[in-house]
């Protein structure tokens, strides 16, 4: 199981009225914002007929001044969207504030939606200057000849892990945002990721900045373009705001690049006449703008609810069997194929499948055999034939897996919960599983399968790992005890890993 890494630690804001502290925050961090993230949750609901209603809109904020990183979550369904409408109209139409989103259209379709809903006509038609993560990325990326990067084919998640080297967990995405109170996973969850856009567009100009130092010839464009465009006109006789803008976009490039500004130089950048160096870092922001600046115009056809032709056509049959589908019981009816009643060895077995791909892994864990798919990509046939063939029970999260329920009667359960931990409560409480602490870390988490039976030596484990597997040198001091699993070969050790996950899986259980 890969370890979590995570983002650096930032101040988290919810906003829930208009007249509290967190709304005054906000509305400082945003005037005195070059660069925001944008980012937007709702509860999803694909069969509505109308537009889902955003629940709530991170903004993420690299401040100038403070030299903090806030993230605000708007709590759209407490707050008067009338007291934000023209503040955030106003932010996303800045020519100075740089909006960073991924894949953002989707989000603000459904934002104009709800604030029109609620009196805030014309809702947001625009956004500009807007850059695309995706964009960045692609610029990050190593270029390969003869290839060309695909556009819109990487996640977030996985952008995260190749540009700043975290895992962004994913498990709250689809959760039921409408709720309240919000959990502190789901804020958590929400504020990382608009957090992330920001920490990845200072990735990207760095290497933008640090490429133009590099390059002895390098001139940045004369001609910039819209957007932030009054950071470079700056004189001595320049309006306040202009100036003001000047001075907010100089200490925002040197909190986020510290390395081009040494302590001496601050009063100096702080100034109007700032040095070369902290103009051709302005100019870089500049050239950022003109280079991949973009902007988001809503047409009228983007606020309609798309149906497709496949669903336009369904028959009276078609409607039919989707009502059938809904009468389909979701609960766990019994008993399981290795119950003893119905010729079992009474040992639980189940499947996984690529939804619950974590539950599997933590199922493991605790003793119990669980396995996945054969192929990535596996067909509804093929799981319900490696199911019965195995004779386990296919967990799943999707409903429509639960139609093929008469072939393979009491063998398919749909997960509920969302979180993995809690998908472990789940099955153990559902099927009566009896977890001992002896079970925790007796399964290879890699491959499920079974330790041996006798530990390994120092010297038997290194014999083993000789072209498979690097054991670390710190361990040769200790004498511990090291386990091969007996079908991948795959070592482990009782280190403080192994410590932590028994004791975790001895709170999750409820062990005594």
């Amino acid at each position: 199981m890969e370890p979590t890494v995570h983002l650096e630690a930032f101040a988290i804001h919810l906003v829930t009225s208009n007249d509290s502290p967190e709304f005054t925050h906000l509305n400082y961090a945003l005037t005195h914002s070059s660069i925001i993230g944008l980012d937007a949750e709702w509860k999803p609901n694909r069969h509505a007929p109308t537009l889902p209603t955003v629940s709530l809109l991170q903004i993420a904020c690299r401040l100038a001044d403070s030299h903090e990183s806030p993230v605000f979550l708007l709590d759209l369904q407490a707050i008067p969207l009338p007291s934000v409408y023209e503040l955030l109209r106003e932010v996303f139409l800045s020519p100075d504030v740089i909006k960073l989103g991924f894949r953002f259209k989707q989000d603000l379709v459904y934002l104009s939606s709800t604030f029109c809903e609620h009196g805030c006509s014309p809702g947001f038609d625009s956004v500009e200057p807007f850059i695309d993560i995706t964009a960045i990325y692609n610029y990050l990326q190593p270029k390969q000849a003869g290839r060309r990067t695909l556009k819109q084919t990487k996640s977030l998640a996985t952008v995260c892990k190749e540009v700043l080297g975290i895992l962004l967990s994913k498990e709250l995405q689809c959760s039921d945002w409408s709720q309240r109170p919000l959990t502190e996973e789901q804020k958590t969850y929400a504020a990382a990721d608009a957090h992330c856009l920001v920490e990845i567009f200072d990735v990207f100009h760095a290497k933008v900045v640090k490429e133009g130092k590099n390059s002895r010839n390098k001139h940045w464009p004369p001609d910039f373009g819209p957007g932030l465009k009054q950071i470079f006109e700056v004189s001595n006789g320049c309006n306040m705001i202009t100036r003001t803008t000047f001075c907010e976009a100089s200490n925002m490039i040197r909190v986020t690049m510290p390395e081009l500004h040494s302590s001496t130089d601050t009063e100096e950048v702080d100034s109007i006449k700032s040095d070369t160096t902290t103009k051709q870092v302005d100019n870089s922001l500049l050239w950022i703008i003109r280079k991949y600046g973009d902007k988001i115009v809503l047409k009228d056809a983007d606020g309609k609810l798309k149906i497709s032709k496949k669903k336009a056509k369904k028959s009276s049959a078609g409607s039919e069997c989707k009502q059938k589908t809904h009468e389909i019981v979701e609960e766990w009816q019994g008993p399981p194929p290795w119950d003893p009643s119905v010729g079992g060895d009474g040992c639980p077995k189940f499947l996984c499948d690529v939804m619950v791909e974590g539950l599997a892994k933590h199922l493991r864990c605790v003793g119990i055999d669980a396995a996945i798919p054969y192929s990535k990509k596996p067909e509804s046939r093929d799981l319900i034939d490696q199911a019965q063939k195995e004779k386990r029970v296919l967990l799943t999260r999707d409903a429509k897996l639960l139609r093929h329920e008469y072939l393979i009667k009491n063998q398919i359960y749909r997960i509920k919960n969302l979180l993995k931990n809690e998908q472990l409560h789940e099955v153990i409480e559902t099927f009566q599983l009896k977890i001992s602490e002896d079970q925790l870390m007796s399964r290879c988490t890699k491959c499920n399968g079974k330790f041996i039976q006798k530990p390994l030596t120092t010297e038997e484990a290194v014999e083993a790992a000789k072209g498979f597997q690097v054991i670390p040198n710190c361990l040769f001091d200790k004498n511990i005890e090291f386990w091969q699993c007996m079908d991948c070969r795959q070592l482990y050790w009782e280190g403080t890993q192994y410590h932590n996950a028994v004791q975790k899986f001895i709170d999750v259980c409820k062990l005594n």
